[in-house]
C-alpha cells in the first residue's frame, strides 16, 4: 500500500504541473498564432507561477512532518 505522504506530495506536484500547463497554454491560445508579447509574458508569469508553488508546496510539504 502507497502511504498517505506520498500521495500527498504527488497530488501536490500534479497540481503544479496543472497550473503550469494551463497558464502556458491558456496564454499561448490568447496570442493566437503567433507568440507575441503578450504570449511571452503569459509564458514568463507561467514559469514564474511554477517554480514560486513547488517552492511553497516544498516548504510547506516539509513543515508537514515534524
Amino acid at each position: 500500500m502507497v502511504e498517505r505522504e506520498t500521495v500527498v506530495e504527488a497530488a501536490v506536484a500534479l497540481i503544479g504541473v496543472v497550473l503550469f500547463y494551463v497558464i502556458v497554454i491558456g496564454g499561448a491560445s490568447v496570442s493566437g498564432s503567433s507568440l507575441g508579447e503578450s504570449g511571452a509574458l503569459t509564458v514568463l508569469a507561467g514559469i514564474v507561477v511554477f517554480v514560486v508553488s513547488m517552492a511553497g508546496a516544498g516548504w510547506w510539504l516539509s513543515t508537514q512532518y515534524d
